[in-house]
């Protein structure tokens, strides 16, 4: 007898675990299964102990008072910093996740509306979709001071929708993932254009950056959220508070 997956009804989604954001994963994941989705955490530990990610990171901080956990992660493949534990393995969720579709999100988010209606646009022939900001200039540091990283097409990964069948997600291996630099595996380098699909903007909603939609499906608190010190109040806050405080 052929062993076959049985259907799925629901959404897998996959969001960054950084032990320094736990308070954002938990917002995240609560709104995320508060619609029904299937949530696994992406921990950047547990692929390690697997055998799966082996790149050499070191942590960096200026302070020696600064705790080994608090200090900035340096990514020497990239010769750069990573601001957050998931920023590679974020590009092992198609090893993870087989085959079909699934959502990868960054911790600093609140689902707002059901991500299963992003399945509506779902295109087969692109390997991932996104929502393809323009930001200029975007520089300087951000959530708990980490550096802000110039690179082509930034955020666009921070909300990716995989198509995990896809013939071009297979250049994503253990070798690859091991050895790119990380503005090469943001920037989508790896892809064709033509193998990148659109998501509306309403999938990944910039707080701060960005107008607000008129129906934001993913609130993206990517400036900090509102619970981060030294942090600019925005009108979004109130939302990621409830979302915090509901049973």
């Amino acid at each position: 007898m052929t062993w076959k997956e049985p259907p799925r009804d629901r959404l897998r989604v996959w969001i960054g675990y950084d032990e320094r954001e736990k308070c954002a994963y938990d917002v995240a994941e609560k709104t995320a299964k508060g619609w029904g989705c299937d949530v696994i955490p992406l921990y950047e530990e547990r692929l390690r102990l697997a055998g799966m990610l082996t790149r050499p990171t070191d942590r960096r901080g200026h302070s020696k008072d600064l705790e080994q956990e608090t200090r900035e992660i340096f990514d020497l493949n990239s010769n750069a910093p990573q601001a957050t534990e998931f920023a590679i393995s974020r590009f092992f969720v198609p090893l993870l996740a087989h085959s079909g579709w699934c959502l990868f999100a960054d911790s600093d988010v609140v689902f707002s509306e059901d991500p299963m209606e992003l399945l509506a646009v779902a295109d087969s022939s692109k390997a991932v979709m996104v929502v393809k900001h323009e930001l200029n200039g975007l520089s300087g540091s951000k959530m708990r001071g980490q550096t802000q990283t110039s690179y082509p097409r930034k955020l666009w990964s921070s909300v990716m929708l995989w198509n995990c069948d896809h013939k071009a997600t297979k250049r994503l291996n253990l070798t690859t993932l091991n050895q790119w630099p990380g503005r090469y595996l943001h920037a989508f380098e790896w892809l064709a254009d033509s193998e990148i699909g659109d998501l509306p903007k309403e999938a990944n909603w910039l707080v701060g950056l960005q107008p607000k939609p008129q129906r934001p499906q993913i609130i993206h608190f990517t400036l900090g959220t509102p619970d981060m010190p030294n942090r600019i109040p925005t009108d979004a806050d109130e939302i990621w508070w409830k979302a915090r405080e509901a049973a």
